[in-house]
């Protein structure tokens, strides 16, 4: 999407210069045209609904299930569906409250593990921004008149095919990536820069020092050749690879840094590179051939391949294999336990129709516990029901009604997952609770 909003701008661009030059339209309308987005979106906002999950963390659970029956139910507040959703909605905040009190920015540098996750995480958000990508980008007009490409125009014309030719390269690399894997594509990647920045140098030199217009016309024809190099692996795996390899604990704080890096990656790039191209002309191509060189060593040593690999085996990678084999042992003893529970309880029936199952451990004076089917709601129709009748009886009151707590929800949440069975909130198998 980044691309497409570039072409339409590189090529606006392209077209004010060639039909007003030297009117202070030539400038105006390409400005006017991308305040345009954001002032539709400014506008849209307005009648966007809040999202369910924003209400429910605030107490207003019967807002936030008037909005999931309306969108996911056609209007059905009781559809299973609304009910699945409000449970997930809970849980959710309610496991994110348990991450926020024990994980902090500290985490992500306090295990082997997360120590080398992080060192791929900030070398990402750099090599994306100091790879020569933001020199050309930025600056492709000096860069394009520094190898004799005078006219304004033309300089616009090279930038909008650029733009398109980004764009085919990203998306065809995007559908490549599970066929081919992340680490070969990085380093092609770089290694392709590397070897074109190479050949730049030495063919702006030659115009610069000779005034050879072959080799200023070979500089122009590399610049394709390096977004291919460049685009095939730091647009499409820049954000995908850094979740892969961040747990969900620290996943968000995780993809944060790397959103730091590119932002004093781009600064960098907007206030250093104009002075030192002014200062070094072609020569500032070497530093870029020298700090190329060293993201290929880098991207070599330390990226891991995660191609083919689920969340917990990529989490191994970096963390052990012993946590792999705790992984593989859990799901082993829950397979089990389920197979146990359903032969034991039901033989090769299905479970029962009212959504519950009885449970062989005992639960004072000898009555059995039921638990809830994770197919059918994670205990939230008690939930639900408070919600709502706090909702008719907030409209017949004026408007007033407490918000509902998370906080019983919370204690009866269960964290176990066994088959098809997810424990919630206990109950007594007394009649207290009513079939749905």
């Amino acid at each position: 999407m980044w691309y497409f909003g570039s072409i339409i701008s590189a090529w606006v661009c392209y077209a004010t210069l060639r039909t007003l030059p030297g009117s202070v339209w030539e400038w105006r309308i390409p400005c006017l045209l991308q305040a345009a987005p954001a002032l539709i979106i400014g506008i849209i906002v307005l009648f966007i609904p809040n999202s369910p999950r924003w209400l429910v963390a605030k107490g207003r659970d019967a807002e936030a299930i008037d909005i999931l029956s309306k969108y996911h139910a056609n209007g059905r507040e009781r559809d299973p569906l609304v009910y699945f959703t409000y449970g997930q909605i809970r849980e959710a905040l309610a496991i994110e409250r348990e991450i926020n009190q024990t994980t902090s920015y500290l985490t992500l540098f306090s295990t082997p593990g997360n120590l080398r996750r992080m060192r791929i995480v900030f070398a990402l958000g750099f090599f994306s921004q100091w790879s020569g990508n933001g020199l050309i980008s930025f600056y492709l007009d000096l860069v394009l008149e520094n190898v004799g490409v005078s006219v304004p125009s033309t300089r616009a014309l090279i930038n909008g095919g650029i733009q398109i030719w980004c764009m085919f390269v990203a998306v065809t690399a995007a559908l490549l990536v599970e066929k081919i894997g992340r680490r070969p594509i990085f380093l092609v990647s770089n290694a392709g820069m590397v070897v074109v920045f190479v050949f730049w140098t030495l063919t702006t030199a030659l115009w610069t020092q000779n005034q050879n217009r072959p080799a200023a016309n070979a500089s122009i024809a590399l610049m394709p050749i390096y977004f291919l190099a460049y685009s095939i692996a730091y647009t499409p795996l820049l954000v995908s690879y850094t979740i892969e390899i961040l747990p969900y604990n620290i996943r968000a704080k995780g993809f944060s840094m790397m959103h730091l890096t590119i932002g004093i990656g781009i600064t960098t790039n907007q206030f250093v590179n104009p002075i030192a191209l002014k200062a070094l002309e072609w020569k500032l191509y070497i530093v870029y051939c020298c700090w190329l060189v060293f993201e290929l060593v880098y991207i070599f040593l330390y990226l891991v391949e995660t191609k083919g690999k689920t969340l917990e085996e990529t989490a191994a990678l970096f963390d052990g294999k012993e946590v792999l084999q705790n992984i593989e042992n859990g799901g082993n003893e829950a397979a089990h336990q389920s197979r146990h529970r359903y032969r034991g309880s039901f033989g090769n029936l299905d479970p029962p129709e009212d959504g519950y199952e009885e449970d062989d451990e005992p639960y004072g004076n000898g009555r059995s516990r039921r638990r809830r089917r994770a197919g059918v709601g994670v205990g939230v129709e008690e939930d639900m029901d408070i919600a709502l009748s706090r909702r008719a009886s907030s409209q017949s009151m004026g408007g007033m009604a407490r918000p509902l707590s998370l906080s019983g929800y919370e204690r009866g949440l269960g964290r176990k997952h066994s088959g098809l069975v997810t424990d919630s909130r206990e109950s007594v198998d007394d009649g207290s609770i009513a079939k749905k």
